[in-house]
């Protein structure tokens, strides 16, 4: 057609260019071209521009860093403390939120739930792409939803959603997808970078102008990243990727961004018959099932935001039966466990280099914190000597190139909460205890290095 170019655009960057390209010569990504059409008609491109040229202003000033006032963010809660934990106490009005996962992780079942509570305060548009109205109330009528002040549109023109929201005036719009969402405007297919990155701005816009609490729901793609454009993660106030394993019934929310509060509070579900359901204690949840006097287990206390978490690391060391031995792990960092391995194979001169050796962290959790190192090391030194570590000792310690172990933060933190749940021994770093004494019932076992923590062990047998 007359007016309509097919070009490539970069999902990292925005850089365009007519031909498609295996890396993009501005920022250095590879495969992340992606094919969009455009409208280059003069008159069709002044009508594109138009809605974002108005959403501009020309009113506004610049206004003297002293003379500005430092807003105070009304919050709504949820229903859902849990969400309420990741967001920061609930939801801001007039914020931006995106929320990413794996198909059939639970995003619209969580969506439901939340429009439930926060119907009974405010007025909740609920807009799905996806799915029927009748599909909809199927939905909530399993979750118990009573639908007070919540209204249904099934729509995917940006112009009606817009058009319905001005008539029915909500405080709350929840988008399930924005990928779904297109403008008559834009010639390209929905989904498309353009698509979406125009109708987040358009529904951006129309949140902060009229003080409207936005939730997009964004998918991913098969690198696990959010699809569309990257800009669109720079441009609304939270990011929350909703975690798991759709065999297994617990899931955690994250926040990659938050403007409004902490990024590094989890959220932990269980998916039921009913929806999700929170899980008050995580710690009871990763250790439930633990097996006793098994090798290979050791558990480790790790900080996510403010709460405490016991985790549970279970490693598997074996003969190989390859010239090259197999690494593998999950909820681990890849390069942390191989460097993990080379320091036990230098310091203590123990034979990895003949074996596979597999890493596992309970519960689909995801553990990043170097404070974990002590634990990963003695849990693959168990399975390898097929020694037992004690059921009630945790270790808690960052290790060195060197072999040393090194101080860690919020240790008090992290031992009354394995004291509370019935451990009675914990391998720590010497530091914190030479620095400040610490006021607990539980066994506190210093180390300098890692040698020490082989001498402990063989103490404790």
């Amino acid at each position: 057609m007359k007016g309509l170019k097919t070009i490539y655009i970069c999902s990292e960057c925005g850089y365009q260019t007519p031909k498609w390209m295996g890396k993009c010569p501005s920022c250095n990504s590879w495969n992340t071209m992606v094919e969009d059409v455009i409208n280059t008609a003069p008159e069709s491109s002044a009508k594109a521009n138009r809605r974002a040229i108005s959403s501009i202003g020309t009113n506004n000033t610049a206004i003297s860093y002293n003379e500005l006032d430092i807003p105070s963010y009304i919050r709504s809660g949820t229903g859902l403390s849990e969400l309420d934990r990741v967001l920061g106490g609930g939801l801001v009005h007039g914020s931006v939120v995106l929320i990413s996962g794996e198909p059939g992780i639970g995003k619209s079942t969580l969506l439901m739930q939340i429009s439930d509570c926060l119907g009974k305060s405010r007025k909740v548009l609920y807009v799905s792409g996806e799915e029927s109205g009748g599909q909809l109330k199927l939905r909530a009528k399993r979750l118990g939803v009573m639908g007070e002040n919540l209204y249904i549109l099934t729509e995917t023109n940006i112009d009606d959603i817009i058009k319905q929201s001005d008539k029915i005036k909500p405080d709350v719009i929840i988008i399930d997808s924005i990928q779904t969402i297109y403008d008559e405007q834009i010639k390209s297919a929905p989904g498309s970078i353009t698509q979406v990155r125009e109708c987040a701005l358009s529904f951006i816009t129309k949140a902060k102008s009229e003080g409207i609490s936005m939730l997009l729901v964004g998918h991913v793609n098969k690198e696990g990243g959010i699809a569309g454009p990257k800009v669109l993660e720079h441009m609304v106030d939270a990011v929350l990727c909703f975690e798991g394993e759709k065999l297994q019934s617990y899931r955690i929310i994250r926040a990659n961004k938050n403007r409004f509060g902490s990024t590094n509070e989890i959220g932990v579900f269980e998916m039921g018959d009913k929806g999700l359901i929170e899980v008050e204690n995580p710690s009871e949840m990763l250790l439930s099932g633990r097996p006793k006097n098994t090798p290979g287990n050791c558990a480790v206390c790790t900080i996510e935001g403010t709460r405490p978490l016991i985790a549970e690391i279970q490693a598997l060391v074996s003969p190989t039966s390859f010239p090259a031995p197999r690494r593998t792990s999950n909820g681990i960092d890849y390069n942390r466990a191989c460097l993990i391995i080379a320091v036990l194979e230098k310091r203590l001169g123990l034979k990895f280099y003949q074996n596979d050796v597999y890493l596992n962290v309970i519960g689909g959790l995801h553990i990043d914190e170097p404070a974990s190192d002590a634990a990963i090391a003695l849990a693959m030194i168990s399975s390898l000597t097929d020694k037992a570590i004690p059921d009630d000792l945790i270790a808690i310690g960052e290790l060195g190139l060197s072999g040393e172990c090194r101080a860690v933060s919020n240790l008090e933190q992290r031992v009354k909460e394995a004291a509370r749940l019935g451990f009675t021994k914990a391998i720590v770093p010497y530091k914190n205890i030479e620095k400040r004494k610490i006021d607990t019932d539980i066994e506190l076992i210093p180390i300098h290095s890692i040698y020490e923590a082989i001498k402990v062990l063989k103490s404790v047998e």
